[in-house]
């Protein structure tokens, strides 16, 4: 697979055919009809809720590659946003099909759900810190002891709220979803999510893949039925740790993006708006890392 490397390529100011009615930190979106949207993955990357200043060559690309190998690998669990619609379908501007074809798609149109739903089946990251302040994550009590990046004893449905724009997601129980959206259909996204997990582990682990935890969203369609949608299982919403690497006590190397983290964790930054700038070397190392992911995760089995 060639990936187009100009991270110039893609703007938003390009796409003049259709109205953009929604621009978030990596995805904007573009109304087609009332049914509708064209979704483009650009190669901007945040970290800590902030859009850095350097975008990742070719990610955009990457991440819209390996969100539809899962979409088609998880249809038979749960139908998704993708729409029968070619992207060359939408888009009359030849040069500008060019730059769109691969890092774009046309979806349906659906409710969002107000949740992020993520699975862990390790103990890292925000849960690794509930877990050494409260001993559980998400009001889900934990055995004591535990190590940074160990596995879980099973997997976790660890939801977190949809928080407004330029705040930050927050954990939250179960029960606060449910008060939320409702018992029955909180109890069907906690159930698909781990399903959907648990798929991907296994298709992983045969390639030497650790994937330690995800987030998933989902929308009501007209019907009133749960589909899934955004981005599925892409280094942007997921941990991936190399097998051969991983090691429980440490934070592992990693294929998502918080290589870029630990950087920026060594930086004099408040986290707060706006992000410093990439090196060189940075840059070219998650570009790398993205690729990895995805020629791993597609490639056939070890």
């Amino acid at each position: 697979m060639t990936i187009q490397s100009s991270s110039s390529a893609y703007s938003a100011d390009l796409v003049t055919q259709y109205p953009l009615t929604h621009q978030g930190k990596v995805r904007d979106s573009f109304a087609i009809d009332d049914e509708h949207m064209l979704i483009v993955a650009s190669d901007r990357l945040s970290a800590f809720d902030v859009v850095l200043p350097d975008p990742i060559p070719g990610k955009g690309e990457i991440l819209t590659r390996i969100s539809s190998f899962w979409f088609e690998r998880t249809a038979d669990i749960i139908p998704n946003h993708l729409s029968s619609i070619e992207v060359a379908d939408v888009i009359d501007d030849p040069g500008l099909l060019e730059i769109l074809r691969h890092r774009c798609v046309v979806v349906k149109r659906l409710k969002p759900l107000p949740l992020e739903a993520i699975v862990r089946g390790y103990i890292i990251g925000s849960g690794w810190k509930d877990y050494q302040e409260h001993g559980a994550i998400c009001g889900i009590l934990l055995p004591p002891g535990l190590q940074q990046a160990a596995r879980l004893p099973e997997v976790i449905f660890t939801p977190s709220n949809k928080a407004a724009a330029g705040r930050h997601d927050a954990n939250v129980d179960f029960e606060s979803i449910a008060a939320t959206i409702g018992q029955s259909l909180a109890e069907e996204i906690r159930d698909v999510s781990i399903q959907i997990y648990q798929h991907a582990v296994n298709h992983a682990a045969a390639r030497g893949i650790i994937i330690a935890d995800t987030k998933f969203e989902f929308g009501l369609d007209e019907r009133g039925a749960v589909r899934l949608m955004d981005e599925v299982l892409t280094p942007d919403s997921s941990r991936f740790w190399p097998e051969e690497s991983y090691q429980p006590g440490t934070s592992p190397p990693s294929y998502d993006k918080q290589f870029v983290r630990d950087y920026l964790e060594t930086l004099e930054w408040d986290k707060r708006p706006p992000g410093p700038k990439l090196p060189a070397d940075i840059i070219k190392a998650t570009a790398a890392k993205y690729k990895e992911a995805y020629d791993r995760l597609t490639g056939p089995a070890l």
